[in-house]
């Protein structure tokens, strides 16, 4: 049975995944050190997909009694900051840009789905 972080994270794997995010991976950090236990990472289209993929995410996560303590929106990046977990939302040039899959998989393995 996946614990409650695996079982958050999951949950918006596939809301991200259900509105046609790209390439969606997630990072289990909790025994890294980082200062998060877990990072999601996925591309849009363009910055209103983007846009279009944060809203699904308050839509049906704030219900379920996620908090969203910081959003940061930019044109072709967006980071949602729910306390232990963050979710990043780029465009794929932003993302192949600053390639957070290679910094992050300093610290721990990548999972997708």
């Amino acid at each position: 049975m996946a614990d409650f972080l695996q079982q958050r994270v999951e949950k918006i794997v596939s809301l991200l995944e259900n509105k046609k995010a790209e390439s969606v991976l997630w990072f289990d950090l909790r025994e890294s050190g980082y200062f998060v236990d877990a990072v999601v990472l996925a591309t849009a289209f363009v910055d209103k997909h983007a846009l279009a993929l944060l809203d699904e995410l308050k839509t049906h996560l704030k219900p379920l009694g996620e908090e969203f303590l910081s959003v940061d929106e930019g044109s072709d990046w967006i980071v949602v900051d729910l306390g232990d977990i963050l979710v990043h939302l780029f465009t794929e040039n932003h993302r192949k840009k600053f390639n957070l899959e290679e910094f992050l998989g300093a610290f721990v393995k990548q999972r997708t789905g």
